[in-house]
C-alpha cells in the first residue's frame, strides 16, 4: 500500500512541519506601547497622501508617453503630408 516515493513524500512533510513549528515558536513577539500606536495611527494619512500623490505622477507620466507614441502612428502620420 504504502510505496518509497510516498513515504519520502510523508518525511519530507513531517520534517517541513516540525521546522515551522520551531521557527514559530522561537519568534520574539513585540508589544506595542499605547504611544508608538497612536503615532503609527496619526502617520497613515500622510503615508496615503504621499502614495497616492506618487500614483498620480506614475499615471500621468505613463499617460503622456502613450499619448505621444499614439501621435507618432498611423492614423494621424497621414493627415500631416509629407514634410
Amino acid at each position: 500500500m504504502w510505496n518509497v516515493k510516498s513515504t519520502m513524500l510523508f518525511v519530507a512533510s513531517l520534517v517541513a512541519v516540525i521546522l515551522i513549528s520551531v521557527s514559530m515558536a522561537n519568534a520574539e513577539e513585540k508589544t506595542i506601547t499605547p504611544k508608538e500606536f497612536v503615532s503609527n495611527v496619526a502617520q497613515v494619512p500622510g503615508k496615503v497622501t504621499n502614495w497616492f500623490s506618487g500614483e498620480v505622477e506614475k499615471t500621468k507620466e505613463y499617460q503622456a508617453k502613450g499619448w505621444a507614441d499614439m501621435k507618432s502612428k498611423w492614423p494621424f502620420t497621414m493627415f500631416k503630408g509629407k514634410q
